[in-house]
């Protein structure tokens, strides 16, 4: 059976009744089989019981929290069953070892910037990003501090989000990111979906031996899973910028779709509800993979990143961030 992702977007109750997971909501009762669920999302205010979180527990399935806004809040994140002493070692190896973690952030700002450069070309709106960008990314070579990385990153996103207004219609420009809240409807389009982004990386994540609290270009903190922050660079304008784009240019969210809050723009019900349809069906779009020679999903290809990851830790081989070719 393949497993899917649940999206719960209304208010209710999520119980178990012996093999089968129930949500119940508006009087209506939907029942899950277990064995069908890869992870679940939730956005309304959902009240979860005990034996629900000790069955979802057993079988390995996270569930990812959003606020009232589409924020992500937290996890749960079911004890990890993969973990590899030597990993763990290895992977704290690499962040305290100043050369080793300052070569991996750079990397992660390089697929960043590639995937980037690929979109703007794909959207015909590039100008002199290219040489722009070589003379960035010859400023990131140079840096010694991961402090100058992130500024490098900053600068390399500020150009490329310039570009990206370009081809934007009117009413829909990024002018400036801004996140919390965010000032407009793109800001509040593209922070809905990172957050979104950022939850699917930290499921696939759990199913690696990688510890998700230790990365290299984000710095380690409590409360988060700074390594799906590292993933997210790489992924969020190979997938989240298309589809933010895709979604306006069709017509698929509209001005309706968000309402004024918090002194900012956010997406209205409905609005997550199309969206996140859209990005669902994105991510288990499959692609043929030039190297494996089959097909994989695009959500398969975050997984393939990490074990990537694990062969550079190990020693294997060489960590080289993805450049989406499709």
């Amino acid at each position: 059976m393949r497993k899917r992702s649940i999206t719960l977007l209304s208010d209710g109750t999520l119980f178990r009744r012996e093999n089968t997971l129930y949500f119940e909501s508006g009087g209506e009762k939907r029942p899950f089989a277990v064995e069908g669920i890869y992870d679940i999302y939730i956005y309304g205010h959902v009240n979860i019981t005990s034996q629900a979180l000790h069955f979802l527990a057993q079988k390995g399935i996270a569930v990812h929290f959003f606020n009232h806004y589409g924020y992500y809040d937290g996890s749960f994140y079911p004890k990890e069953k993969l973990h590899s002493g030597d990993l763990v070692i290895r992977q704290a190896e690499h962040y305290l070892d100043e050369e080793k973690r300052l070569k991996l952030a750079k990397l992660f700002v390089i697929g960043s910037a590639r995937n980037m450069a690929r979109n703007l070309k794909r959207w015909k709106v590039e100008g002199d990003f290219p040489k722009l960008l070589s003379e960035l990314l010859e400023e990131l070579e140079e840096a010694r501090k991961i402090t100058d990385v992130m500024n490098v990153e900053a600068r390399i996103r500020q150009e490329y989000y310039a570009r990206w207004d370009e081809h934007l219609p009117d009413g829909f420009k990024i002018v400036k990111r801004t996140r919390r809240p965010p000032q407009n409807e793109m800001n509040a389009l593209i922070n809905f979906l990172n957050s979104r982004l950022y939850a699917t990386i930290v499921s696939e994540l759990y199913n690696t031996q990688l510890v998700p609290t230790v990365s290299y270009l984000h710095e380690p903190g409590e409360r988060r899973f700074s390594l799906a922050l590292d993933l997210s660079e790489i992924f969020k304008p190979a997938i989240v910028d298309r589809i933010a784009s895709r979604l306006i240019k069709q017509g698929i969210i509209r001005k309706e779709h968000f309402r004024k809050e918090l002194n900012g723009i956010l997406l209205t019900k409905d609005g997550m509800r199309k969206v996140v349809e859209v990005y669902n069906k994105e991510v288990r779009t499959s692609v043929r993979h030039p190297k494996l020679k089959k097909n994989v999903t695009k959500q398969r290809l975050i997984r393939l990143e990490a074990y990537k990851l694990i062969r550079h830790l190990v020693g294997i081989a060489e960590y080289e961030p993805l450049v989406a070719w499709f």
